[in-house]
Parts: C-alpha cells; structure tokens; sequence
C-alpha cells in the first residue's frame, strides 16, 4: 500500500507529534500511517465522539480540527479540562480501563483516525520507538492536567488565560501549525470560559486586558502573539512540562 500526498498530509501532524516526543523508526512510522488511514472517520462539530460511561475499546488519534475533554455537573454546568489539538491522540491508553470518566466532544468539525485496541496493541509489541512516543505523549497529556489545576487553582484570571494561549502556540508547533507568531484559536468564548474557570464576562474582560497590554490580536479565529516573551512573562508559563525533543533524529 502506497500513499499519495493527500493521504501523507492527512496524517503529518500525528506523526511530526510522536516524532518530536520520540524519534521513530522508519518501520513504526509506515505501520502507524498505513493503521490510521485504514480507521479514518469525521465528526461535526458539537459532536461527542465518547462520552463519559463509555466502554472503550480503542485509540482516536485527531487529524485535523479542535476537540475537548469535558465533564458536566449535574445542573448543566461544563468544565473543559483539556483541549486536544491535530496530532494527538485521545489517550493512548485509556481502553486499559473499562469506561471513560470524561466525555470528547468536538470543537470544530474534525477528521480522526480511530485504531482498534488489538490493532494497536500489535503495533506498538513490534516497534520500541512507537511504544515509547506513545508512552510519552500519556505522560505530557499527565502533566499538562497538572498544570491546567495549577492554572485553576492559583493564578489568577490574565495568568491563566496567557498561560492557555502559550500552551496552545507550544502545542501546535511541533505539528508545524504555528504560523510566524500565529496560530489557529477555533474557538468560542464560552469555551475559553469552560477551561479556564472564569465566567464569560469575566473572560472578555481578561481577553480585553491583553489586547489593550498589546500582547496579542485575536480576531477570525486566529490568535496572534504580537510578543511570546512577554506573553510568557505575564503567564508565569515554562514550556518544559511539555517535553518536546527537537531535532532528534529518526531511528533506522
């Protein structure tokens, strides 16, 4: 089975991810690619992929657009306690447990490829370099939970919400989905709201702070950073829990 261009863009931020977490092999990179073609499905927008309750039995790795791991209270409010972005996957792991504890919505309509678990678990027995991507983007996913109740916890209203958009630009740049000082910003302010604790009110005050500050434009669903640093500054924010390797080299 060959691919065509179309199909190699398709799947270039899964593997440009897993890559920069871990160099992978050649074989690893063709057995990943040929799994995640023969699984592609879509979802529109507003819709879940799997909810919480679920049985679960396989791994859904995001191709293109925006979706969000949420839970609800009983009264209807929302909490985002995640959003996850073209390349990654919606836990590598998570059908070792026997239902999901949170639901996956789609933000924007999406493109995904769902690889069942034995499938999965194939690929991951016959290649090293893949095992450890994988494991690795688990740990990330860990310790960005972490620093999302870090976020929730102690900063206060314009450090979270600088903070979410420096995670965001560090996120998408190893998927080469930054643009200069740009990036896709797809969604609402109800949903900025959502993961970062805030009521919307009180998130189009903050968003008016850091247009005012000069630090970024968002507008047409596009964020820009007009200054990182600063930005970085006033987010109290480090990348180093991210833990991307550039540059590594691919493994023969």
């Amino acid at each position: 089975m060959s691919l065509s261009t179309t199909d190699r863009s398709l799947l270039d931020p899964a593997i440009r991810r897993l890559n920069a977490l871990r160099p992978l092999s050649s074989a690893a990179r063709a057995s990943l690619e040929y799994a995640m073609l023969e699984g592609v499905q879509h979802a529109g927008a507003n819709e879940d992929l799997v909810s919480e309750g679920d049985p679960v039995d396989s791994v859904r790795i995001v191709l293109s657009g925006w979706l969000c791991r949420y839970k609800m209270l009983e009264d209807g409010r929302r909490q985002i306690v995640n959003f996850i972005l073209p390349g990654e996957s919606c836990d590598a792991h998570v059908f070792l447990l026997s239902t999901m504890d949170h639901t996956i919505g789609a933000l924007t309509p999406v493109v995904f490829a769902e690889v069942k678990r034995a499938r999965f678990d194939s690929l991951l027995a016959a290649d090293r370099s893949l095992a450890e991507a994988f494991l690795c983007e688990t740990l990330v996913n860990n310790a960005v939970q972490r620093e999302w109740a870090v976020n929730l916890g102690r900063r206060v209203a314009l450090e979270r919400v600088a903070h979410l958009f420096c995670e965001i630009f560090e996120r998408l740049r190893p998927v080469g989905m930054v643009d200069g000082n740009s990036c896709a910003m797809p969604v609402t302010q109800m949903d900025l709201a959502d993961a970062t604790g805030l009521s919307v009110v009180h998130l189009n005050r903050t968003l008016q702070e850091l247009r005012a500050s000069g630090l970024i434009v968002l507008r047409d669903r596009t964020l820009v950073i007009k200054d990182l640093d600063a930005l970085k500054d006033v987010a109290l924010f480090s990348p180093g829990y991210l833990q991307v390797y550039r540059g590594g080299r691919e493994r023969g």
